[in-house]
């Protein structure tokens, strides 16, 4: 197919990125059901994973208090936003097979780009609440139920996202923590008194520079501190279910010079057809 045509429909997008029925392994696809989570280790060649690192630390230092304010800072880490509009170079993290392949994998129907951000926690910084990435304002500390939108245990999966990790994951340099299986529950205020504190059965995601997992957003997970001040920089290419607004509104950012370099199909996955 030639990928300069206008896509018409979300499988041929997927098609023209290389994703089949044989995408995934059967255990990976067991990991995503049961897990919640897979890794794939070494998704980051040597030369793409150096081109990514430098890019990252230039867009820090460029943007400087600015950054990440597309989407959202946090107290204690770097935050960097807005992605897919600032680098060539990022334009596979969000198109990559293994990842869409994983992402409908989860997700079971349609889906777009929510936003690509970036995080990189400091040291003694980087602890988060165990959360999922559904709805989350709709909860308050200390109250267990609240009026408005939440997902049930049976209902479809909505969000799913991706960890490009650009450094060495580690138990102590802030690497993401998860609760095998938790997608299958409701989220965590409706269990939990403190989301801060260590779970008993929560598993830290840690790989070499250049892996990726694909996690389940409705599965529970937050940062760990970074307790040796070791670089870890990671990219969230974050996804959801097509009915639903995005994170960041990909059409009011698409740059002219974004959308003319990317492939129709890539237009197609961040829902910004026809903006130009």
């Amino acid at each position: 197919m030639n990928v300069q045509e206008k896509i018409n429909s979300f499988k041929e997008a997927l098609s023209v990125f290389g994703v089949n029925e044989n995408t995934l392994t059967e255990q990976e696809k067991k990991d995503l059901d049961e897990k919640g989570f897979v890794v794939f280790e070494n998704l980051i060649d040597e030369k793409w994973l150096k081109e990514l690192q430098e890019k990252y630390n230039d867009l820090v230092e460029i943007e400087g208090a600015e950054a990440g304010t597309e989407v959202h800072q946090e107290a204690g880490t770097r935050r960097l936003s807005n992605l897919m509009n600032k680098g060539e170079v990022f334009d596979g993290c969000y198109t990559h097979p293994k990842v869409l392949a994983s992402i409908y994998h989860i997700i079971k129907r349609d889906f777009k780009v929510s936003a690509m951000n970036g995080r990189d926690a400091v040291k003694g910084h980087g602890l988060q609440a165990l959360h999922e990435d559904w709805n989350d304002s709709f909860f308050e500390e200390g109250v267990m139920e609240k009026d408005g939108d939440y997902r049930n245990p049976d209902d479809p999966f909505n969000v799913a996202i991706s960890l490009w990790m650009l450094d060495d994951f580690k138990e102590d340099n802030g690497a993401t923590r998860v609760v095998p299986g938790t997608h299958l529950k409701k989220a965590p205020q409706f269990y939990l008194k403190d989301r801060m504190a260590d779970h008993p059965e929560q598993v830290l995601v840690t790989g070499k520079a250049g892996t990726v997992a694909v996690m389940n957003s409705h599965l529970w997970h937050g940062g760990t501190n970074n307790l040796t001040g070791e670089s870890r920089r990671v990219l969230h290419p974050y996804y959801v279910a097509r009915e639903f607004k995005q994170q960041q509104d990909q059409r009011q950012y698409i740059t002219k010079e974004t959308y003319d370099r990317i492939s129709p199909a890539a237009r197609y996955l961040l829902d910004v057809e026809g903006a130009f």
